[in-house]
């Protein structure tokens, strides 16, 4: 496609450029990529439909104010996308990672970027641990509620002392009786301050007596009880409406019957959704560069210097085309990835690949756009500023780009 097709070249094209037909950067949540499926398609059209209810200036206004965007959340949850991927017999869509995805870039891609794509984000694959190794009993009883909206769910691994070396984690839980006693820290997580149940990982066999070190690790999914524990917000840079948290337990009482799965096994059960997590994140991430150049181009075709727009000039438009060209093989990596994901792929190395590659590919594509803004790049009202705080996440979580690389 020719690179003025990336910038719909507008005023400040050259006549000598012709513009086709196809997908245009400029364009608010284009539908007309050909590789979409047609269930893909639906659910960016309609997703699009609920993220323009929310500009830029709404989701400004969440950042400043640090205020929960439980409007977005509450329509996301009434048209019953919180349970895309779960089964319809829960209230659920049943459909595959590969919409998921496509749902989580437009939402990002909208403008609300990371904040917006946070605020869902654990409803969207956190409880595949559930859905795949709960009981029949624990899928209606914690499913549901989810899916309706009614519980907000946060998902506990990270600690304070151990960081990305999960298997050397000293939370613990200890049998007693009818419940197990949860003691140690949590890190990073977040919704905590809002959240109603919480999934958790903790040691409930010490470490020197298990043959291998991803023995012995438990899941429970259960309510966040604050009485028992100590919620403690993080300041961070970025994403202020969507908290994060440390967390203190000591002797928090948890009822066997929250326990997923079998004792000893939750390691194995956490890695199948962090496989669908990193595709989700990197969808998001995509989403996000793709928003940074739509309005860097609409700037550069505006904003006139020297008496003409500054879009005029290959040196503003070259880094934004060729950020597009990186996007758009990004997108089209994710979503193989989650094809194969969806087709019972079970190894890392496309979850790890592309989760490295949208995070540094949108991290680029958010700075330039800012530097394409020039000064008002650094002023909240264009928005791209946040964009380039929250893309930073995606470099640095779930796991650092250089265990991506380690992985693969």
């Amino acid at each position: 496609m020719d690179v003025s097709v990336i910038l719909t070249m507008q005023s400040f094209c050259s006549a000598e450029y012709g513009v086709s037909e196809g997908t245009s950067a400029t364009e608010y949540l284009q539908t007309q990529d050909s590789d979409l499926t047609d269930s893909q398609r639906t659910v960016r059209e309609a997703i699009a439909k609920i993220c323009a209810k929310f500009p830029d200036e709404y989701w400004l206004d969440i950042d400043q104010t640090k205020r929960w965007p439980i409007e977005f959340t509450s329509a996301i949850a009434k048209d019953g996308w919180l349970g895309i991927m779960m089964p319809a017999e829960y209230g659920g869509s049943e459909l595959g990672l590969s919409e998921a995805t496509v749902m989580m870039q437009t939402i990002s891609e909208s403008g609300g970027g990371g904040t917006a794509a946070s605020s869902i984000h654990m409803n969207i694959f956190g409880l595949a641990p559930v859905l795949k190794h709960g009981t029949e009993e624990q899928k209606k009883r914690f499913l549901v509620p989810m899916i309706e909206g009614t519980d907000r769910a946060c998902f506990a691994v990270t600690e304070p002392n151990t960081g990305l070396d999960t298997l050397k984690m000293q939370s613990t839980a200890t049998r007693d009786g009818d419940s197990y006693i949860l003691r140690g820290s949590k890190i990073w997580t977040s919704t905590a301050q809002r959240a109603e149940k919480i999934l958790i990982l903790v040691r409930t066999t010490p470490l020197e007596e298990v043959t291998k070190p991803s023995q012995g690790l438990s899941l429970f999914y259960t309510p966040l009880d604050k009485t028992q524990v100590s919620v403690t917000e993080i300041p961070k840079m970025g994403r202020a409406a969507v908290d994060t948290n440390s967390l203190y337990f000591d002797g928090w009482r948890v009822p066997k019957e929250d326990l997923i799965g079998k004792e000893g096994e939750g390691f194995k059960m956490i890695m199948h959704g962090m496989n669908a997590e990193r595709i989700l994140l990197a969808g998001e991430a995509c989403g996000l560069g793709f928003a940074a150049i739509r309005r860097a181009a609409l700037y550069a075709g505006e904003r006139v210097v020297f008496g003409r727009p500054i879009g005029m000039n290959q040196g503003i438009q070259h880094p934004l085309a060729d950020s597009w060209i990186r996007l758009e093989a990004c997108r089209l990596m994710i979503y193989q990835a989650a094809k194969m994901f969806d087709d019972g792929y079970a190894t890392g190395e496309y979850a790890n690949s592309v989760k490295y590659l949208a995070g540094e590919t949108a991290f680029t594509a958010c700075e330039r756009a800012l530097m394409a803004h020039g000064g008002m790049g650094y002023a909240k009202e264009y928005h791209v500023e946040r964009y380039l705080r929250e893309v930073l996440i995606p470099r640095i979580a779930p796991i650092s780009k250089e265990m991506c690389l380690n992985y693969i």
